[in-house]
């Protein structure tokens, strides 16, 4: 007989996992998985023999040697691309590896946030933001979100209601280029307005541009950062949308004073150690034409996943076609709760993100739905919006069998 642990469990535990993990559903548009075919795995390969010939003593030491910072060339490597392609200047000092974005943003939170302290983000945003932000206890605020990107006119509305009010932000939370979910790219007049506000209210901003690199269509702005000339922006990227979401690579850029401080928190032991090596010596020769190459396959599969949803939903599903990186965001009527929807979708060997896991009010995303068209290959994209399609029908009576079109998207 199994020792019980219910009376010694700590209080407000997270619901547990129901059972071991079985495997993924046959139709799975969920999560930030990428194309598995787009893998440099060849040159992984080789690269991981060779580099552990030359440096593997390095492994006997947490950090390599390298201190908790990360492994230098990688660093370099991050430097470059930054100011290459998002215009980006700073000091390999002021770069922080960490595991995947998420850890970075949770860096931020622990110097930052305490609990009730409020904290502004886009209405539609990551869903590891919103649930973290939550679980701190912060007073999380949702601005109006366009193609446009994050409403300045709204912001700043907030801003001044909460100043009357007596309250500060502890940040400003983005995600400017390709959001998540959205798709949007916020222009570069909102970004400047956005610094302004920034500097009126005396309000940091912290900038997630983790699917930057993926845009394919239009320029890609400079980087808040990058146009921020009094150190109020602190900037996290990631190599897990560029390259492999498993290798669990991520970084934060700030001033030296931030990252001094952010540093007594990185308690692990450092951030993989192979990962990054393979990564440095990948990203400093193949990295631009991986994405460029990346973008291709993604832009094909976005393509796909409209055609699908246009063919299969018609006017039922409205969307914008994003410009860059991974997720279709999609709106359908107020009466499809999309979180119902999604519960019988999995029972049936569809897993998608319902909207209200997705929105600092989940009340507004009840009507939304999130689609990863990146890991799912063209046919499975195809046969699965089909199968989402049925399900929803067979639920909500929508969309209507036989009336659907293929059309542009809205």
């Amino acid at each position: 007989m199994s020792f019980d642990f219910t009376s010694h469990l700590r209080a407000n535990l997270p619901t547990p996992v129901p059972a071991p993990f079985s495997g993924y559903p046959e139709f799975y548009f969920v999560g930030g998985n990428n194309d598995a075919d787009s893998l440099p795995l060849t040159k992984f390969g080789d690269i991981a023999k060779s580099i552990l010939e030359r440096e593997g003593k390095g492994l006997a030491k947490y950090g390599m040697g390298h201190g908790p910072q990360g492994y230098r060339p990688l660093r370099e490597v991050v430097q470059k691309n930054l100011k290459n392609r998002a215009g980006l200047t700073c000091s390999v000092d002021e770069i922080l590896v960490t595991s995947g974005s998420l850890q970075a943003i949770d860096f931020v939170n622990q110097l930052l946030v305490d609990p009730g302290d409020t904290v502004l983000i886009e209405e539609a945003c990551y869903g590891g933001v919103v649930a973290r932000l939550k679980k701190l206890g912060a007073n999380v605020i949702g601005i109006d979100l366009d193609q446009d990107g994050m409403s300045t006119d709204h912001l700043e509305l907030v801003l001044a209601d909460l100043k009357n009010k007596g309250v500060r932000p502890k940040y400003i939370f983005t995600i400017p280029t390709v959001q998540n979910p959205s798709g949007s790219v916020m222009t570069l007049e909102r970004r400047l307005t956005l610094l302004d506000l920034s500097k009126t209210y005396d309000v940091p901003i912290f900038e997630d541009d983790c699917y930057a690199d993926l845009l394919w269509e239009g320029e890609r702005p400079p980087a808040i950062r990058a146009l921020d000339t009094t150190g109020r922006v602190i900037y996290c990227g990631s190599f897990s949308k560029s390259i492999a979401p498993a290798f669990r690579v991520g970084y934060l850029v700030a001033d030296w004073a931030i990252i001094a401080q952010i540093l007594p928190s990185k308690t692990d032991g450092g951030t993989g150690a192979l990962e990054q090596m393979v990564l440095a010596e990948y990203a400093s020769a193949h990295f631009d034409q991986h994405v460029n190459d990346l973008q291709k396959v993604l832009s094909d599969k976005c393509q796909t996943m409209a055609n699908s949803l246009n063919e299969h939903f018609g006017a039922t599903a409205e969307f914008t076609i994003p410009k860059g990186g991974i997720f279709i965001w999609i709106t359908v009527p107020n009466s499809i709760n999309t979180s119902e929807l999604a519960a019988a979708a999995l029972a049936d060997g569809v897993a998608i993100n319902p909207g209200a896991e997705w929105a600092a009010d989940p009340a507004t995303g009840l009507n939304r739905l999130r689609l990863c068209f990146a890991s799912p290959s063209k046919q499975q994209i195809k046969d699965g919006v089909k199968k989402l399609a049925e399900i929803c029908h067979r639920k909500t009576g929508l969309p209507e069998r036989g009336s659907n079109i293929i059309r542009e998207a809205s």
